[in-house]
């Protein structure tokens, strides 16, 4: 209840800034990397982000195809297509967690 409040009070503001400040990652230990390196990460994360949504969906199309045509290779391409794609945007996505982690335990 009380985020709740919170992001309503941040609307009534009219400030964006405060409310997506909420959902950027919070860099950790990596957060005395340059601006200019964190916008280069964000838009290599985002290019493989896209690139993994654009794998599921040709994925997702070779399945349909497969059961149209009963063709049984084509819906197991399919299927492993969008298994790997979506294993690969977990990844990207909690990639900043697992190097605090990793960088964590060397410490």
């Amino acid at each position: 209840m009380q985020v709740t409040q919170q992001v309503v009070q941040l609307a009534a503001e009219g400030d964006i800034g405060t409310i997506t400040g909420g959902i950027k990652p919070d860099w950790a230990v990596f957060g005395a990397i340059g601006t200019k390196a964190k916008i280069i990460v964000g838009v290599v994360m985002a290019g493989a982000v896209l690139f993994l949504l654009g794998s599921a969906i040709v994925g997702a199309v070779h399945i349909r195809v497969g059961n149209q045509q009963h063709n049984s290779m084509e819906t197991k391409k399919g299927q492993t297509m969008v298994g790997s794609s979506l294993i690969g945007l977990f990844a990207v996505a909690s990639m900043s967690t697992l190097f605090g982690i990793v960088y964590g335990f060397g410490i």
